[in-house]
């Protein structure tokens, strides 16, 4: 695997870059988690996080928030995101701003 690396041209990584990076993303699955057991909670809306979303939650895709409000599951998310005109695979930072509107409005409602 390092001969394909080499040959493909992407640098290897230190042992402190590694774990820096594994330190990172356990940092920002933790805040994530928080932020959906708030959600879940509901002691924070989704028109919140849609309309300025943290850093942590930027990554993460769209129909996994959904799935975590409450009275939302599987069928519903589609339906929304179908409406929408949103992949089930984006990222909440890759809505673009029609997307981001439309999915504001129907919460706010």
């Amino acid at each position: 695997m390092s001969e394909s690396r080499a040959a493909a041209g992407v640098p290897g990584r230190s042992r402190e870059q590694r774990l820096r990076a594994l330190e990172r993303a356990n940092e920002v699955r933790a805040a994530r988690a928080t932020l959906k057991k708030q959600l879940a909670a509901g002691k924070i809306e989704l028109v919140q996080i849609l309309a300025d979303p943290p850093a942590c939650v930027r990554t993460a895709r769209v129909r996994d928030l959904l799935m975590v409000v409450p009275k939302i599951g599987s069928v519903r998310a589609s339906r929304i995101l179908g409406h929408c005109r949103i992949a089930h695979s984006k990222t909440l930072g890759g809505l673009s701003d029609r997307q981001r509107a439309e999915l504001i409005n129907l919460f706010r409602r």
